[in-house]
């Protein structure tokens, strides 16, 4: 989950920019070929070209500022397109977006991965070559929209059964099903929470507050539930959670998806885990980080799995060096099950939670080149 109003996607592949904010700078607005390079400070965005064509663009972004920084292309309505985070001080990040659709986009770095972002428009030209997709491709998509189905499915049924517990005032049965309850939304977080403020109503940490927003949603509950008590708006807070649900499933059922999505997505997931779960800020009051955690494995996983074929053909290599990786790290999670889930986030010591950030790093490191494999053709 994202504290800032505008957060995430499945790291839906499609890098765009927009000119408004401060400290944007264009550089060029030329439509030539070849990657972007992107150079992203703690006050500036530059996007070395502003134009390209409908296709497949790979961007670079360079962290050169002291902050930890995201880089984001936007569509209509703030619904992001392609996403790249956790590009920390001196990190150089390449991915690749799916853009077939002309028009006016947005790019915006995240430094310190706050706020709207330092944005500049972006433009897509002329239309993306047709061609027969690739049937293994198609698959992997039919696939992994199956998946995002089905667990929009269990959300919806899984917030319900946790609002009803709110409302019902079974604060001891409420808490049991709050981790429970976001395990779907934390499987299929990239497309959860592409759609505008949705994520931010639905997943918003309490510095949503200093963006403007009212705090709601899962993370107000658990305050309620873990810290404050249950408030006189807790049951009205409750019902706004369960209807702001009901839209996004209905937005993720609809979606709809490419490769590149799905290999973007699947590093985007070890990226939500990287800047909130393996810190212990996501679930701050209940401490129930780790079961975020493994569902965002989860969710990385499942992309991998549907794009299996596609990666056995093309790098089998890579394939099995992923998951030995995805072995190794579920292996490091195990050691913190109990019998009714996991461990509580303050139960681990500083040794532990760094042999898990070991074994996330090493997964994370091919997971990224995924993408590539996916756009190459």
């Amino acid at each position: 989950m994202r504290s800032t109003p505008v957060h995430a996607g499945l790291g839906l592949a499609v890098l765009l920019a927009t000119a408004a904010c401060s400290g944007a700078d264009q550089t060029a607005t030329t439509s030539a070929k070849g990657p972007i390079a992107v150079e992203a400070t703690d006050t500036a965005c530059k996007v070395e070209r502003t134009e390209a064509a409908a296709g497949t663009i790979q961007f670079t972004v360079r962290n050169t500022g002291s902050k930890v920084n995201e880089f984001y292309v936007y569509g209509e309505g703030d619904q992001i397109m392609g996403e790249v985070e956790n590009i920390t001080p001196g990190l150089t990040r390449a991915f690749h977006v799916d853009v077939s659709t002309p028009g006016t986009y947005q790019t915006a770095c995240k430094p310190g991965m706050k706020g709207k972002g330092i944005r500049a428009a972006f433009t897509v030209t002329g239309t993306a070559a047709s061609q027969a997709p690739d049937a293994a491709m198609a698959a992997a998509v039919t696939e992994y929209q199956s998946f995002v189905s089905a667990q929009s499915d269990e959300l919806l049924a899984r917030t319900t059964e946790f609002v009803d517990l709110v409302k019902a005032g079974k604060v001891a049965e409420a808490k049991r099903a709050f981790p429970v309850a976001r395990g779907p939304w934390e499987r299929i977080e990239p497309v959860a929470e592409s759609f505008g403020d949705l994520d931010p109503m639905i997943d918003g940490r309490a510095d949503v507050v200093e963006e403007g927003m009212e705090f709601t949603g899962f993370h107000r509950l658990e305050k309620d539930l873990w810290v404050d008590g249950l408030q006189p708006d807790s049951a009205a807070i409750a019902d706004k959670l369960l209807v702001d649900v009901k839209e996004i499933v209905a937005k993720a059922k609809a979606v709809k998806l490419n490769p590149l999505q799905l290999a973007n997505g699947s590093k985007a997931l070890l990226d939500e885990v990287a800047t909130g779960k393996i810190t212990g800020e996501e679930d701050r009051y209940s401490h129930t980080d780790l079961y975020d955690f493994d569902e965002n494995v989860k969710g990385s996983k499942a992309a991998i799995d549907a794009l299996r074929p596609v990666l056995k053909a093309r790098d089998a290599a890579l394939l099995t060096d992923i998951d030995a990786r995805f072995a190794a790290l579920d292996a490091e999670l195990d050691t913190h099950r109990t019998d009714g889930g996991f461990v509580l986030y303050t139960a681990l010591s500083k040794d532990q939670v760094r042999s898990l950030t070991v074994a996330l790093d090493a997964l994370s490191e091919p997971i990224s080149q995924v993408a590539g494999v996916v756009a190459s053709s």
